[in-house]
This record gives structure tokens, C-alpha cells and sequence, in this order.
């Protein structure tokens, strides 16, 4: 099945950053399409989402976030680090998870201008495959663990908002209303 463009920008801009869909948009709470082809145009995606995340600049990005309803995600496996080292997963799938800690300071590139401290779990087991197709089991008990799981969330149709308290939640969705009140 072909892809579709990115829904914001109407079409495939070469290495251009693409737009990345932002709450309270309802396209980021649908599961998305796992991946049957790895092809042209998924690797042109997987460039496209790299430079878009660096550009934003973040340390992950899931395909949901710029307008593409399938199973795909870009993230630094470096980050802070003097070179970047992007990292590429094809239909990722948490397997097993243990543990909980507290995400400090948890932001989306999809939930500008907020951040918050989010329950996650301390390790996590996550299988899937990288852009050439090839299996890829990873263990995280760090901050890659908890990048994989906001990205993985994302897949899922769930924000890192939603794992909030219904209070918090509530006041920024009343002021990101406002402010799309205000800017037309």
C-alpha cells in the first residue's frame, strides 16, 4: 500500500522538515497501520522524519506525528552526544516491562510548550525491525527506554499528556483552545 502524503503539507518534500501534527489534533489518538513494505518511499520517509526531528530539534519521532498512520519510528541513540546516531524502528512492540520510575520533565515535539513528570517503567524489552528489515530486540533501563515508549505510545494513539493527571490535562487543553481561539 503506497503511502500517504503528509496530510499537512499535501505532499513529499524532499529533506524538507515536515510538519508535525500537534495536539489537540484527533489524527495523533488513532493506532496506527503496522508496516508490510519496506521500500523507496518508506526510506525517504525514515530520511525526511530523521531531519524532522533533528531540525526541531528532538530525540524521537513517530511517523503518527507527521502525518503518516503506520508503524514507524526515528530517535537518537545518542542524545546529547556529540554525534547523533539515529536509530530506526519498524513495527516495535514492547514485549516486556518492569518496574516503575518517574519520566522528569516529559515533552512532545506533538505537545509544544508543556512538559511533565510521567510514570513510565524503569526497562523495558522492545522487538520490532530497522529500516533494512532485520530484527531488533532491545533491552533499556535508561533514557532510551523511556524515549522508546512515549514513540511506542505514539503508535498507539496515546500522548504522554494521557498518562497525566486529568487535572493537568484539562488546564492545557483550555489554554492550547485559547490560544487556537486567538490565532484564527
Amino acid at each position: 500500500m503506497p503511502l500517504k502524503p503528509n496530510v499537512l503539507h499535501g505532499k513529499d518534500r524532499s529533506m524538507e522538515p515536515l510538519q508535525i501534527v500537534t495536539y489537540p489534533d484527533k489524527f495523533l489518538k488513532q493506532p496506527t497501520r503496522l508496516i508490510e513494505n519496506i521500500n523507496g518511499e518508506l526510506q525517504q520517509l525514515i530520511d525526511n522524519m530523521a531531519h524532522t526531528m533533528y531540525a526541531a530539534p528532538g530525540v524521537g519521532l513517530a511517523a503518527i506525528q507527521v502525518g503518516y498512520d503506520i508503524s514507524l519510528i526515528v530517535y537518537d541513540g545518542n542524545p546529547g552526544g556529540d554525534k547523533p546516531e539515529l536509530q530506526v524502528l519498524i513495527n516495535p512492540k514492547i514485549i516486556q516491562t518492569e518496574g516503575s520510575v518517574i519520566s522528569e520533565n516529559e515533552g512532545c515535539l506533538s505537545v509544544p510548550d508543556y512538559r511533565a513528570d510521567v510514570k513510565r517503567h524503569a526497562a523495558v524489552l522492545v522487538e520490532g525491525v530497522d529500516r533494512e528489515g532485520k530484527p531488533v530486540r532491545l533491552e533499556r533501563d535508561d533514557f532510551l527506554g523511556i524515549v522508546l515508549q512515549h514513540e511506542i505510545d505514539h503508535l498507539n494513539g496515546t500522548l504522554f499528556i494521557d498518562r497525566i493527571s486529568a487535572l493537568k490535562r484539562q488546564l492545557y487543553r483550555k489554554r492550547i483552545l485559547k490560544q487556537l481561539k486567538h490565532h484564527g
